[in-house]
């Protein structure tokens, strides 16, 4: 059974049968190059890539788990995501992420409105409705009407606020703890947290 926040909202089917833009003509010379030059061999390059297809969004939600159980963590992981990650021995890579905490009063949601810059190494692959065309434009000139399209329906009262990822910097949200989940466990803690909770499209919900 799918859930329902896996359903791509909108569906955008163009994204992956366009032809080549400027800058995917230039990465695709640069490897070339690189190559060339000896820098890396292309087993090197399969490798490092199958490395980044096999992550999964179970690595940031250790790390939202560990924010909501570890209070100094949370302060370190809210100061440099890179670095908190690594002390669970995760790599976030080199490109630096930003942590973006809900509260009460906010309610926080991630898009990259030039491409779909995201932090893959801790959420696994971008799912298609954030790389289409209308998330992108959409989420930041009407975010509650894209988050109710989610299933997402926020109080009135709880600002919404949109943060716009680039290629020099990336965002992680950090969702509010579930109510009645004291006691709980970090992996157990972490099974609430899905892909969609950690950009802000969905909240963690306790089954039953």
């Amino acid at each position: 059974m799918s859930h329902p926040h896996d359903d791509p909202h909108p569906h955008q089917p163009d994204i992956e049968d366009a032809p080549l833009g400027y800058h995917e003509t230039l990465t695709e010379a640069l490897l070339a190059l690189l190559r060339d030059k000896g820098v890396f061999s292309a087993d090197e390059l399969r490798r490092t890539l199958e490395e980044i297809d096999s992550r999964s969004p179970a690595d940031g939600a250790r790390l939202v788990a560990r924010s909501w159980i570890d209070p100094a963590f949370r302060e370190r992981l809210l100061h440099d995501v890179n670095a908190a990650a690594r002390e669970l021995g995760i790599d976030a890579g080199g490109i630096p992420i930003r942590a973006v905490a809900d509260t009460e009063q906010v309610h926080n949601v991630i898009v990259c409105t030039l491409c779909s810059c995201y932090p893959r190494l801790l959420l696994g692959a971008a799912p298609d409705w954030y790389k289409s065309r209308a998330y992108r434009s959409r989420v930041v000139r009407e975010p509650r009407a894209v988050l109710r399209e989610f299933g997402l329906e926020l109080p009135d009262e709880v600002q919404v606020v949109v943060h716009d990822a680039t290629a020099e910097l990336r965002y992680l949200v950090l969702p509010c703890r579930p109510a009645g989940t004291e006691g709980w466990d970090e992996p157990a803690l972490a099974a609430l947290v899905t892909r969609d909770c950690m950009i802000g499209t969905a909240m963690p919900i306790v089954p039953g």
